[in-house]
């Protein structure tokens, strides 16, 4: 089981919760698109795994950075991966948003088969950049 599936309280309440993606990956750039166009307090930071920090990221929570088919999102000591992590995002938007924790309902691992198995295919369904994507103007201060 991979560490990072079990949610840790965090260490250093302050620390501004990170969001790890792909930064090739056509629907992880529109994920973060959307979270930056919902997220109106900032609350959220991105690394790309692409990157120094988000690659290092992925190996202290027990993701194989070279082969990433998880979700991290790392506030502090804590982290939630793949469903979890997605649900925690959608809880922290707010609003109508929080209504993503029903899916709590559903077995985790019912969740993150069917997360995996859409991170798996996701550039076969969604595209592949050549290059990461390249923060919005007046955003960048949000991507590490």
């Amino acid at each position: 089981m991979n560490p990072a599936n079990t949610r840790r309280e965090p260490a250093a309440p302050g620390a501004p919760p990170i969001i790890v993606f792909d930064g090739v990956c056509a629907l992880c750039s529109g994920w973060v698109r959307f979270l930056l166009r919902r997220d109106r307090h900032g609350v959220f930071r991105f690394a790309a795994m692409q990157d120094r920090v988000g690659r290092d990221l992925l190996a202290a929570h027990g993701i194989d950075p070279t082969d990433p088919v998880s979700f991290l999102l790392v506030e502090g000591d804590a982290a939630w991966c793949d469903s979890d992590g997605v649900i925690e995002v959608l809880r922290r938007l707010g609003g109508s948003w929080r209504a993503a924790v029903a899916l709590r309902v559903v077995p985790g691992a019912l969740r993150d088969a069917a997360y995996r198995l859409l991170a798996r295919n996701r550039y076969r369904m969604f595209g592949r950049r050549d290059a990461c994507m390249l923060p919005p103007e007046g955003m960048r201060a949000r991507f590490l």
